[in-house]
């Protein structure tokens, strides 16, 4: 049932960016917030004051203050798994039981870093990560983003079942000093499992005594990954209420932890736990993550857009658009809402990105003159992460600041239409004053809270996926040997297995 405060929402009027700059001399100040070295720069929308009135009147029907307090306190807000969702404690902010239980096993998961750095495990040069999904993503994302200058390991992170991806990676290492590392919520994840038997079958074609030896499973359930044969000792659990793509603060962040340093790993928990008391503790209209909540339903509700692009104009954040997609679109991809009952509006807008100036040369086209409307997030670094002349760093910024203009500005050339652009295009910046551990883990953490305040206004539980199942489960019926597919799935099964 659609609470009356939509009507107010979608009866909020078209006016254009340039208009509402003009009516406006403190807009900028009005839409940008600045916390934990992020600066968010939301005036290039539409949001107005009557918009920010009527969703804030939202907010407040939808319980969004009780919502949030509900999260941090560790009750069971994933209700369809009458479970907690308890990523926030793992830096620091939850309830008290779960942050001490937190803090054990980041204290367990050091011990064994400090075991493998001392030689333990005997000599380490690379690490080959396995997992998928949650299990991949952000480890992936946080040793691509911070570990160019400083890794002291080299690291693959393997998620595809295609051996390509896995040969890939053997082709780089050495197996005779791999450490490997399974990450499985479940320790049931088959394409992960997998990859391991492979991965311990090279390591002992390599040469490698006891692969077993050699490996660290981090997962939700350690008595699985003991009895696949990991010792307890080299297993670093973490809780079942932490979803795997809210999961990069627990264990699964080990691989990112060994490699940058047990320092940087903090940072990363202390930014995003500052992110956590912005968002815990700031009104709504000085709120980044909410704030960002209500630009994303303005334009999936009033103005009908059908996906939001990211761009990180940032090569270390080439990865941070896939890590995106799973967060958004598996969290509020949904269309039932908590009470179990069909959502009969829009829910999350398929996601999707890339890395400028690269795209600016690719889909941009489609952004500036296409008919469909894109709200478009920029994602810069004021400080450069490149020891090259200043004018790379400052062409890839002045590149990302002008695409902005551009499609806020456009320009009307009545005598040759094909070179008019429309304008008045929506976007946002985000600027890290300088991409280090705690930043990013501020950023990270913004991006989970907006996810979770899109949720509570349109009815959501963010915290459950079982949309990914239904594949997997047929997938897995097929391979022992039950068919019951259309004519179509059945004719390519002959056609690829004979």
């Amino acid at each position: 049932m659609s609470l009356p405060e939509w009507s107010a929402i979608e009866a909020l009027p078209a006016t254009r960016l340039e208009v509402l700059f003009a009516a406006a001399a403190d807009r900028v100040a009005a839409l940008s917030i600045e916390v934990a070295g992020l600066h968010f720069d939301w005036s290039k929308t539409h949001l107005t004051t009557d918009a920010l009135a009527a969703f804030e009147a939202l907010a407040r029907a939808t319980d969004l203050s009780g919502s949030r307090e509900a999260l941090f306190a560790g009750e069971a807000v994933n209700t369809t798994e009458a479970r907690a969702a308890e990523h926030t404690a793992e830096r620091g902010e939850g309830a008290p039981d779960s942050v001490a239980r937190a803090a054990l096993l980041h204290a367990r998961m050091r011990a064994l870093i400090d075991a493998i750095e001392a030689g333990a495990l005997g000599p380490v040069r690379h690490i080959l990560h396995l997992g998928i999904g949650g299990s991949a993503l952000g480890p992936d994302l946080l040793v691509d983003a911070l570990g160019r200058d400083q890794a002291r390991y080299e690291v693959a992170v393997v998620s595809n079942v295609d051996g390509v991806a896995l040969e890939e990676a053997f082709g780089r290492f050495d197996p005779s000093a791999t450490l490997l590392v399974i990450a499985s919520k479940t320790f049931t994840t088959t394409e992960t499992l997998l990859n391991a038997e492979s991965a311990l079958e090279w390591m002992g074609e390599g040469g490698t005594i006891d692969p077993y030896g050699r490996v660290i499973a981090i997962t939700a359930a350690p008595e699985k990954a003991v009895e696949w044969g990991i010792d307890e000792t080299r297993v670093l659990p973490f809780a079942d209420s932490v979803g795997g793509r809210y999961s990069l603060w627990s264990s699964i962040g080990f691989p990112a932890a060994l490699a940058l340093g047990w320092d940087a790993f903090e940072d990363l928990l202390d930014g995003a736990a500052e992110m956590d008391r912005h968002f815990r503790l700031a009104s709504a209209h000085e709120n980044a993550p909410v704030l960002a909540a209500f630009s994303d339903l303005f334009y999936t509700q009033v103005r009908h857009a059908e996906t939001r692009a990211v761009f990180a104009y940032d090569e270390r954040l080439r990865l941070l658009p896939s890590y995106l997609q799973q967060l958004e679109m598996e969290s509020n991809g949904k269309s039932v809402g908590i009470d179990g009952t069909p959502i009969t509006r829009t829910t999350a807008p398929i996601t999707w990105g890339g890395v400028g100036t690269d795209a600016q040369h690719a889909v941009f086209q489609l952004l500036h003159q296409g008919t469909r409307l894109v709200p478009v997030e920029f994602v810069c670094v004021a400080e450069p992460g490149d020891a090259l002349a200043d004018e790379h760093h400052r062409q890839l910024l002045m590149n990302a600041f002008a695409q902005g203009a551009a499609l806020m500005k456009g320009r009307i050339n009545a005598a040759d239409p094909a070179r008019s652009y429309p304008g008045d295009r929506p976007s946002a910046t985000i600027l890290i004053e300088a991409l280090d551990a705690r930043s990013l883990g501020a950023l990270l953490a913004f991006y989970e809270h907006r996810t979770f305040v899109n949720a509570v206004l349109l009815g959501l539980n963010p915290f459950d996926q079982f949309g990914v199942e239904l594949g997997k489960e047929m997938a897995k019926t097929a391979d022992e040997g039950g068919l019951d597919f259309d004519a179509s799935t059945l004719d390519l099964i002959r056609r690829a297995f004979g």
